[in-house]
């Protein structure tokens, strides 16, 4: 084999190997992307669950929004009040400090107030099953259809099942907004931590129709609209509703309540 030519192809192969280096390095300056340092800072103060709660894709889609005032400092719930502010203090805005939110279940459904149609043994996930009809074995449409959507969709151990209906822990919930998006039947809702008292039930039929299908279900019956004396209670559509901003935490609708679905 001719040595020459074997060192001469070492060579080539070595000058374009070379060349190729220099037009990369000079294209990587050239197209470089300048990242701006407070998107980094910023990152650090999230929650880094990447839940999603933001409307965002993940928390460094979060922490660019952020920093380019397409999203404001205190948009990641699960973060908390305390990283809102430093993260406003590296953004140089003022951060108004929010009132804590929690998830809230509008269902006391659970299997022994509620009456069971079937046994179900479909698949267990509430958004799949909602779409075909038949797939919940409780007789109220509105309720709860515990197959734990919600409970899959929380990245911080604040939902579970108990007894057919899901609940959630004020004490984990971050707020994050995940599980009121997995809800098909959109009974879950986010509410002030300090309220006292919420209306457990989603059904918008009217009274006779309700006990027909759930003992814990609202009938409508204004009992508890005609005891607040704050008027912070309204019926609508054969449904109560309680205003967390007018309510004084009296108590005087869950003890009148003849359903005891206020709680």
């Amino acid at each position: 084999m001719d040595v020459t030519l074997i060192l001469l192809a070492v060579v080539v192969v070595s000058g374009v190997g070379l060349v190729i280096g220099l037009l990369l390095g000079v294209a990587g300056k050239k197209f470089a992307v300048e990242t701006d340092e407070r998107v980094t800072q910023v990152r650090e103060y999230l929650a880094g669950s990447n839940c999603g709660g933001c409307g965002y894709a993940g928390c460094d889609a979060c922490a660019e929004a952020m920093v380019a005032g397409k999203a404001a400092p205190n948009a990641c719930a699960p973060a908390g009040a305390e990283n809102a502010k430093a993260i406003g203090e590296i953004l140089g805005v003022a951060v108004e400090a929010g009132e804590r939110q929690v998830a809230f279940v509008r269902c006391a459904g659970t299997c022994d107030k509620t009456v069971m149609k079937s046994e179900y043994f479909g698949i267990q996930d509430c958004q799949k099953a909602a779409m075909m009809p038949g797939t919940t074995a409780k007789a109220c449409s509105y309720g709860c259809m515990g197959l734990g959507s919600c409970v899959s969709a929380c990245k911080f151990g604040a939902m579970r099942i108990v007894n057919g209906v899901a609940q959630a822990d004020p004490e984990k919930c971050t707020a994050c907004g995940a599980c009121v998006r997995a809800c098909p039947k959109n009974l879950i809702v986010l509410a002030p931590a300090r309220a006292e008292h919420l209306v457990r039930c989603s059904n918008r039929d009217k009274g006779k129709e309700v006990k027909a299908v759930c003992a814990a279900g609202c009938i409508g019956c204004g009992i508890c609209q005609k005891t607040c004396e704050a008027g912070a209670v309204t019926i609508a559509n054969n449904l109560a509703s309680i205003d967390p901003e007018k309510c004084t935490g009296c108590g005087k609708c869950a003890e009148k309540c003849p359903v005891k679905v206020i709680s």
